[in-house]
Parts: structure tokens; C-alpha cells; sequence
């Protein structure tokens, strides 16, 4: 009996904090088919969700046509199995550019503020997704001063032009980058994870976990989540950058950004979310194992093996299945439309 009341009032507590965390910016018809007690992430008032941009958004998301010589889709470094991550340290561009970092996961995406590695001021879905179509530092998709190539592309396809026209009647339709950092962005934010056996026993259903995982859990609320706090498991909704070892003489995280020296070495912190799927680990992908990424923080130093492996255990409690093959984020049918 204690157990069940103790259940539900976790159960609430975390309806609540999930409420005011993520509070929607205005009321909106579309239907997120989220968990009970999970609210949706705020949208843009110039963007408002619709079934049409979010299914072209999932059509641009998983089409070559994205990069400049049709090898590469945003499908090709976030794969749905892996969490939306990627199983290489980093990614090399179209042009064999050396990827820059660690590919993160979009789970939950659409609630963090800061939406890379190491730049505060990339804030926005919309931001972001021009940055590896169109961006330099790497080059990615190999869009950069082409950007009238990809528009026009797209726009000369009758699937485009039906689906944004659908997507976008009040731009008259129009294929633009705008549009299409639109579309994306709307897509990215249905990728909402809240289905895995820890958010399922805070729900107070009955899952069995191992006494490994409830030892990680009690020993990660001590040592690890103040960063990798509440339900995101990441404080990028604040959002804040931290140093977990010592300076790095290459990447220097944010500092490239701020040309502050005190934030050398500070980076986002990475949701942990089906951490268990998104091997290698850290900025630079130099760490294969989730043991060795949690050595490499200096509050886990002096950790024994036993506690480590209870860490381990714990965080295979955040993978939801649920998310990683629900069909609504999977690569869509051949033709036009879903």
C-alpha cells in the first residue's frame, strides 16, 4: 500500500513539474498523442503545428535531395533505432569536410533552448536546421551560397509543391528556406520521449527494474543530476554549459563562441535519454562505452566499478522503445504523402 501511494505522488509530482516546465506558448489544435501528464513543447507563434507541416517536415527530414549531391539526409546522422543519434564519433560533410562533433539526440528536442553543442544563441528549431543544410563551420550538406539550387529543386517536384501548399497557405505555398526550416523544425518536435520504464514506474505502473538500476537511480540523483536534471535529464532547457574535465587544447566548446576563457571546454549537456542506443559518448565522440564517458566526469573519478555498472544499469531504464520505432518518425512511404 505504502508503495502505491508512493507511486502515485511521484506520478504527480512529475505530471506537475512537466506542466510548468513545458508549458505551451498558446492552445493549439494539434493532436501530439503524448503520455498523460506530459504537456508539448512550446511553438513559435510564426509557426503553429499542422498534420501537413509536420508530414513534410518528416519528407524533407528523411530526403537526399537536402544535400547537394543527394547522398545525405538529416535521416543519415540521426537514426530513429539509435535514439536519432549516430553510431560514429562524428560525421564527415558531402564534401569529405571532417565532421566537427558528436551527433546529439532530438529526443525531446523541441524543449531545449540551446540546440548545440557549444553556441547559446542557436535557440530555435527553425535556427537550427539551416545550419547543417547551409552552414560552414563544418560543411555538412553542402547548401552554402546554393541555397536558390535546393528551393529550387524541391520546387520543382508536383509532390513539393502539393505538400507546401498544404503545409503553407499562408505563404501562398512558397518553397524557401524559411518553409523548409519550418517544416523540419515542426517535425523535430513531435520527437517527444516520455514512454520508457523509469517514466512508466513514476506513473506509477508496476515495471520491474534490477536492484543495479535502483541503486544507479539513487546514486545518479546524489552525484549526476544537477545537470542532467529532471525529466529532460539535461539542463539545455535552461539552458547551461559545463567543463566535466580539463580544458581541451582543440574543441574549446563554447569559448569559440564567447571568447571567454573561463568557457573553455564548456559544452551542452547531453540529454541521457536512450543513452544506452547513442554510442560513442561526449562532444567528440571519444567515448565508446557509457562506463568510459562516466569516468571521464570528475565527480565519477572515485566511483567503484559497482557503482558505475549501477549507473549503467539505471540509465538502460531511459530507453524508450516506444519512440524509437514508433512509425510516425520513420521514413515515410514512397510518393506523396504518408
Amino acid at each position: 500500500m505504502r508503495l502505491e501511494v508512493y507511486g502515485k505522488a511521484l506520478a504527480l509530482a512529475a505530471s506537475l513539474l512537466l506542466s510548468a516546465a513545458f508549458a505551451p506558448a498558446a492552445v493549439s489544435t494539434f493532436d501530439w498523442k503524448l503520455p498523460a501528464g506530459v504537456a508539448p513543447p512550446p511553438v513559435p507563434a510564426d509557426n503553429p503545428m499542422s498534420d501537413a507541416k509536420v508530414e513534410l517536415g518528416r519528407k524533407l527530414f528523411y530526403d537526399a535531395d537536402l544535400s547537394i549531391d543527394g547522398t545525405m539526409s538529416c535521416a543519415t546522422c540521426h537514426e530513429q533505432r539509435r535514439g536519432f543519434t549516430d553510431s560514429n564519433r562524428t560525421r564527415p560533410g558531402v564534401h569529405g569536410d571532417p565532421g566537427r562533433r558528436n551527433i546529439q539526440t532530438l529526443a525531446n528536442v523541441g524543449y531545449f533552448r540551446a540546440l548545440t553543442w557549444g553556441d547559446a544563441s542557436v535557440k530555435t528549431l527553425e535556427s537550427q536546421a539551416l545550419i547543417p543544410i547551409a552552414g560552414t563551420k563544418p560543411v555538412e550538406m553542402g547548401f552554402a551560397g546554393q541555397e536558390a539550387v535546393l528551393t529550387a529543386r524541391l520546387a520543382g517536384q508536383a509532390c513539393y509543391r502539393r505538400m507546401f501548399g498544404e503545409a503553407f497557405p499562408e505563404a501562398g505555398g512558397k518553397v524557401s528556406m524559411t518553409t523548409i526550416a519550418k517544416a523540419l523544425a515542426a517535425f523535430q518536435r513531435t520527437f517527444v520521449s516520455f514512454d520508457s520504464p523509469y517514466d512508466r514506474r513514476r506513473r506509477g505502473e508496476d515495471v520491474a527494474v534490477s536492484a543495479e538500476a535502483e541503486r544507479g537511480e539513487r546514486l545518479f540523483k546524489a552525484r549526476c543530476a544537477s545537470c542532467h536534471a529532471g525529466p529532460l535529464f539535461t539542463d539545455a532547457d535552461k539552458p547551461r554549459f559545463h567543463r566535466i574535465d580539463a580544458p581541451f587544447t582543440g574543441d574549446q566548446g563554447l569559448a569559440d563562441v564567447t571568447g571567454e576563457a573561463a568557457d573553455a571546454g564548456r559544452f551542452r549537456t547531453p540529454s541521457l535519454r536512450n543513452a544506452a542506443l547513442s554510442a560513442p559518448y561526449l562532444h567528440d565522440g571519444s567515448a565508446p562505452t557509457l562506463e568510459t564517458a562516466i569516468r571521464r566526469h570528475r565527480v565519477a573519478m572515485r566511483l567503484e566499478d559497482r557503482q558505475v555498472a549501477d549507473l549503467v544499469a539505471f540509465l538502460g531504464t531511459l530507453t524508450d522503445e516506444t519512440f524509437v520505432k514508433d512509425s510516425r518518425f520513420s521514413l515515410p512511404k514512397p510518393g506523396c504523402g504518408s
